[in-house]
C-alpha cells in the first residue's frame, strides 16, 4: 500500500467539503439573479470548472433548457458530442438511464469525410450522428465547425434534438456559431456561453449539472 506524504500544508482534504465550499464562495461571488432558477446550480458547476465568476455574464439559455435536457436523459436519449474529451468527462453515475454517449471524430469515415467536403473532421462527424440525435442532448464543447454543421443539417430539414448545449471555444467562428444557435429559429432548447470562451470542461460541467439536480 502507498503511504501518503509527510502533511506540511494546511488544506481541505474532503471531496465533499472542497465542493461544498466552492460552491458557497461561487455563489457569494457570482451575481446569479439573472439566471433562471433552474439554471443557476448549471452556471455553478460551470464557474467551478473554470474558476471564473465573470462567466455567468455571458451565459445565456433558452427558458426550457433544464426541464427539456432532463427529459430527454430521463427518457433515455442518448448524448452527441464533439470531443471525446467531453464523453470521458461525463459522470456516468449521473445519468438517469445509463445513457449512451457518443462521438464519431474517430470513426475513419469522419476523415473521408472532411476531406471530401474540405471541413473539419469534428463538422464531418456530426453527419454521422444519424436518425438517433431526433430527440437526443448535443454536447458541443470544441469546434465551431460542428455546430454550424449541425445547424446546417436541421435547416435542411434534418433531425432536431432535445437541447443543444453549444460551447463550443476558440478564435475563429467560436462566438458567431453561439449566436446561430442562440438565435435558432426552430426553438430548440439551448445553452451558450458567448464570446470566445468554451472548451470541453464547461461542456462537462454543464451536462453533468443538467443530468441530476443535486450538486454533488
Amino acid at each position: 500500500m502507498t503511504t501518503p506524504p509527510t502533511p506540511r500544508y494546511d488544506y481541505e482534504h474532503s471531496p465533499e467539503a472542497i465542493y461544498r465550499q466552492s460552491f458557497a464562495t461561487i455563489r457569494a461571488e457570482a451575481d446569479l439573479l439573472g439566471l433562471a432558477e433552474d439554471v443557476r446550480p448549471v452556471a455553478v458547476r460551470m464557474i467551478h470548472a473554470c474558476g471564473d465568476p465573470g462567466l455567468v455574464d455571458e451565459l445565456v439559455s433558452h427558458p426550457a433548457l433544464v426541464t427539456a435536457t432532463r427529459d430527454a436523459l430521463a427518457a433515455g436519449a442518448p448524448i452527441f458530442t464533439d470531443a471525446m474529451m467531453i464523453a470521458s468527462g461525463i459522470t456516468r453515475r449521473r445519468l438517469p438511464k445509463d445513457n449512451d454517449i457518443v462521438c464519431r471524430l474517430d470513426d475513419p469515415r469522419a476523415r473521408e469525410l472532411a476531406r471530401s467536403w474540405r471541413t473539419t473532421r469534428s463538422a464531418a462527424a456530426v453527419s454521422l450522428w444519424g436518425p438517433r440525435v431526433a430527440g437526443s442532448v448535443v454536447a458541443i464543447g470544441n469546434a465551431p465547425t460542428a455546430l454550424f454543421h449541425l445547424l446546417e443539417l436541421i435547416a435542411d430539414g434534418g433531425h432536431r434534438p432535445a437541447a443543444i448545449i453549444g460551447i463550443p471555444v476558440g478564435f475563429v467562428g467560436s462566438a458567431e456559431s453561439k449566436r446561430a444557435l442562440a438565435d435558432n429559429p426552430w426553438d430548440i432548447p439551448f445553452l451558450v456561453v458567448h464570446g470566445r470562451r468554451g472548451g470541453s470542461a464547461l461542456c462537462v460541467a454543464a451536462i453533468n449539472a443538467l443530468a441530476q439536480e443535486s450538486e454533488l
